[in-house]
């Protein structure tokens, strides 16, 4: 798994920055995200993806632990939905 720290010391070596300015990149694209989908907004990055934000109907789910009918409130859900050049980047050249 890569954390938050694997991230920042990744872009400080790829993009020759120090550690310090590489968190304050880091933490700027995310916090726009962020920001951006609180406001209603989509975020797309060509080829990578796009950051949308879902609705959902109420619905009725149940309790795991207890197989009760449970109601689940509509809301908000973060959406991400991967473009093209990631999705082939994950699945590598060398399918069937």
């Amino acid at each position: 798994m890569v954390g938050l720290q694997d991230l920042i010391d990744r872009v400080s070596d790829e993009g020759g920055i120090n550690k310090t300015q590489a968190r304050k990149a880091v933490q700027a694209v995310i916090s726009t995200i962020e920001q951006a989908l609180a406001r209603g907004e989509e975020v797309r990055l060509t080829g990578f993806g796009t950051f949308r934000v879902r609705q959902t109907a109420e619905r009725m789910g149940r309790n795991p632990r207890t197989g009760e009918p449970t109601r689940i409130a509509a809301g908000k859900r973060p959406a991400f939905s991967p473009g093209s050049r990631f999705v082939e980047a994950v699945r590598g050249s060398g399918r069937s």
